[in-house]
């Protein structure tokens, strides 16, 4: 049986809190694998937020990850034409991958709105969630009580993830590599030089 981390997200552009979050979970959950996955089409974000195109956000995921062995590039919600929905994909993983046991790995924010996820309820029972936070007492004890009301009503396995403050946003870089500002120590190097050859997000 293998331990796999599902890390899902736009990746417009992935960033340095996104591996460091990978590698605090392969760490504390002792994770064979952590599979990027970027969204193809989205249920809860509009299409026009997304800048750059499936081809793009691949690459730089590609590039991003690629000094990491448990790291891969996972292409199955880029491949569809139809929306993408959580539930229906971890069920897709879990059909092809009966004997391996998957972790989806989500931040602090997604646990408070999990519920608004298309069919949540099918979406529990195909892994465990490990919800990322801060290492402060107010936040673990509001995040356990989220924690705790979700797995009464759902039976849902969900794990606290520490990790550590990593102060940057995909939206945030979008702004900064538009308005010319330096982003070094923010995103992997190869990221950067792909975005500039490319002349992504100058607009």
């Amino acid at each position: 049986m293998k331990k796999i981390g599902i890390m899902g997200g736009t990746f417009d552009p992935v960033h340095n809190g996104h591996l460091t979050l990978a590698e605090y979970a392969c760490r504390d959950y002792q994770l064979d694998q952590v599979w990027f996955m970027p969204n193809g089409n989205p249920p809860h974000k509009d299409n026009k937020n997304i800048v750059s195109t499936p081809r793009e956000r691949a690459q730089m995921v590609s590039l991003a990850i690629s000094g990491y062995r448990k790291f891969r590039l996972e292409d199955y919600e880029l491949k569809r034409k139809d929306v993408s929905c959580s539930y229906g994909t971890m069920e897709h993983f879990k059909e092809l991958y009966p004997e391996d046991h998957f972790y989806f790995i989500i931040g602090a924010d997604s646990l408070f709105s999990i519920e608004q996820w298309v069919h949540v309820e099918r979406l529990f029972p195909t892994c465990t969630i490990l919800a990322a936070y801060r290492d402060d007492k107010s936040s673990r004890e509001v995040m356990g009580r989220q924690i705790r009301r979700l797995t009464e009503k759902y039976g849902a396995d969900i794990r606290l993830l520490n990790t550590p403050l990593v102060d940057v946003s995909s939206h945030e870089l979008r702004r900064m590599l538009r308005d010319r500002e330096d982003v070094g120590g923010l995103m992997p190097e190869a990221v950067v030089d792909y975005i500039h050859r490319n002349q992504l997000y100058t607009s």
